[in-house]
């Protein structure tokens, strides 16, 4: 999965728990991918399942050729560093 993709779901997932949390706070229902979706529960987790696999991805990191030239080329971290994991985020 490339990375724009990755942080695509991040960033949709991310906002979603937001509101999920600020919902639950409000005791109202703010789960926007529900909202979207709740009549394809089907649909609705595959985008869960994708987000979690992005947030999996994020953390070990992505190995294919594409990401490896690109964390070579990065000039945010050094190829290799123990931190260079975490440090794109």
């Amino acid at each position: 999965m490339p990375s724009k993709s990755c942080q695509v779901l991040l960033i949709v997932g991310g906002l979603n728990w937001g509101l999920v949390g600020l919902g639950m706070l409000m005791s109202r229902d703010l789960n926007v991918v529900h909202m979207v979706l709740g009549s394809w529960a089907t649909i609705e987790a595959i985008v869960y399942l994708l987000v979690g696999v992005a947030a999996v991805m994020k953390l070990i990191g992505c190995n294919c050729k594409k990401c490896m030239a690109a964390c070579a080329n990065c000039s945010t971290c050094q190829a290799g560093s123990s931190d260079s994991k975490m440090g794109s985020m």
